[in-house]
């Protein structure tokens, strides 16, 4: 009886667009019913078709969850996964739909986090799904994948086309990707910022891939840069031009391409150190 009322919530969950509050409701009720079945963790006693019903109980928790924008009822989802996940195939009745998918943003997560020792513990863990190609080449997997390896390379071009929305994998992406947006600019920013005592007003613009000038100034003025003469001066230099008001300003011209590749050898740098 309860694994059929189970059946019947779960249909009613794998609606992407259920409003959390139903869908927090709907899930309440699939946990007491997972509780009737003593299926809440796995043990060796539970039926594979009970774990099977489990997991994806907990896989769409975590989904409802994150299109919520709801990252600490996703963290308790994908903890709750966990067990799940370290069982065999064998385990279950039939393989899991969402598994790569709620790893990947999982690992996905973590980058919004700056949590980058875990993220590659994690990576290191995909080695049961299969080789480092077949795990790169996943549509999910290799999305965080790469992210982060282009994150590190300083190849913020790629990471910018990579988090359009046509080009994630899934609406769930997207809204990680909403987080980790900012999260990036004011790297790029605190590089600009080390690397250049200055940078052309249309070269930040493009640089930080912000879509106006209006965007601009305002991100220049929410870090405390200063904007004259179409340029934008960095608080060091802001200061040093103050001081040296009256002689002739050395004007310096950086293209895209090298803004890019500094900043991408900037970064190597101190991911070395």
């Amino acid at each position: 009886m309860a694994d059929r009322q189970l059946t019947t919530l779960l249909t009613q969950l794998r609606t992407p667009s259920l409003p959390f509050p139903q869908s927090t409701t709907l899930l309440s009720k699939a946990k007491l019913l997972l509780l009737q079945l003593s299926a809440l963790t796995p043990s060796p006693t539970v039926p594979p078709a009970n774990l099977t019903l489990a997991r994806e109980v907990y896989e769409l928790g975590a989904l409802h969850s994150l299109r919520a924008k709801n990252p600490d009822s996703f963290t308790r989802y994908v903890s709750q996964l966990q067990p799940f996940y370290e069982l065999p195939p064998s385990a279950f009745s039939s393989p899991s739909q969402n598994q790569n998918k709620i790893t990947a943003l999982w690992l996905l997560f973590l980058l919004t986090q700056g949590r980058y020792t875990e993220f590659h513990s994690d990576l290191e863990g995909l080695s049961t799904r299969g080789s480092v190609a077949e795990v790169e080449n996943d549509k999910f997997l290799g999305y965080p994948i790469k992210l982060e390896r282009w994150l590190m390379e300083g190849a913020y071009d790629r990471v910018w086309k990579a988090m359009k929305k046509g080009e994630v994998p899934s609406e769930e992406f997207g809204v990680l990707c909403e987080v980790l947006t900012p999260q990036i600019r004011r790297e790029i920013a605190s590089s600009s910022e080390r690397a250049y005592p200055s940078l052309p007003f249309l070269s930040a613009q493009s640089l930080l891939f912000l879509d106006s000038e209006g965007a601009v100034v305002d991100f220049a003025h929410s870090r405390g840069w200063v904007i004259k003469d179409r340029t934008i001066y960095f608080p060091t230099a802001a200061e040093l031009n103050a001081d040296e008001e009256g002689e002739q300003e050395q004007e310096k011209e950086v293209g895209q391409m090298v803004i890019e590749n500094t900043l991408g050898y900037a970064r190597q740098l101190e991911t070395i150190v």
